[in-house]
């Protein structure tokens, strides 16, 4: 099975991490140990910050 192609750079996922506090649980385990509800979260500020960049 093939994997999809990230939307998001893993610059910009790894800023939000840090941001939303997770960016530890990445660095030590990887995205995969990251919650449904922080991924969640990291793909609502992702959208915030392009629907920011858009209306500016």
């Amino acid at each position: 099975m093939s994997r999809r192609k990230s939307v998001m750079s893993e610059a910009l996922k790894e800023e939000i991490a840090r941001e939303l506090g997770v960016y530890n649980t990445v660095a030590n385990e990887g995205w995969g140990a990251v919650s449904s509800r922080d991924c969640g979260n990291i793909v609502k500020k992702a959208i915030e910050m392009a629907e920011r960049s858009v209306n500016h």
